[in-house]
């Protein structure tokens, strides 16, 4: 992992931590992080007229239920592991309870409109066998461990 630029580590480690901690799985969260691609401090205006921010383009829509804990727009931009945890959270309300299967719950952290989904959806399963095969090879655990 250490060839990879600080930034990826960054996003690495903080998606996998983020990933046990609200028990999602790791290469969704992975794939993701590097389909929204954000960095700290971004904002991206969306034609709605919300915004993603940062580093896992959380949505300011999604805002207004964290407002009562607190969680504000300086939260998700921030650097560090703090915005993954976010998106992590919404990801498993997602997983949890929205309808369809385990892709299109996962796709709907970017956009429910079906059409957008289903675009998202495909790419998402794509980058998630790649990151999972990552993982594999990257990690010991207990399905891989050699006799």
């Amino acid at each position: 992992m250490m060839d990879l630029p600080p930034d990826q580590q960054d996003r690495i480690v903080c998606s996998i931590t983020a990933a046990i901690k609200y028990e999602i799985p790791a290469n969704i969260l992975l794939a993701i992080a590097e389909k929204e691609g954000g960095k700290p401090g971004q904002w991206v205006k969306n034609r709605n007229g919300t915004h993603d921010v940062g580093s896992m383009q959380f949505n300011t829509a999604y805002l207004g239920d964290l407002a009562r804990y607190g969680i504000t727009t300086k939260d998700v931009a921030q650097p560090g592991c703090y915005p993954y945890d976010l998106a992590a959270w919404r990801i498993r309300l997602h997983i949890k309870q929205d309808k369809g299967d385990l892709w299109t719950k996962a796709a709907n952290y970017h956009s429910r409109t079906p059409k957008v989904n289903a675009k998202y959806r495909a790419d998402l399963m794509a980058k998630a066998v790649r990151w999972a095969d990552w993982l594999e090879n990257s990690f010991m655990t207990a399905d891989n461990q050699k006799k």
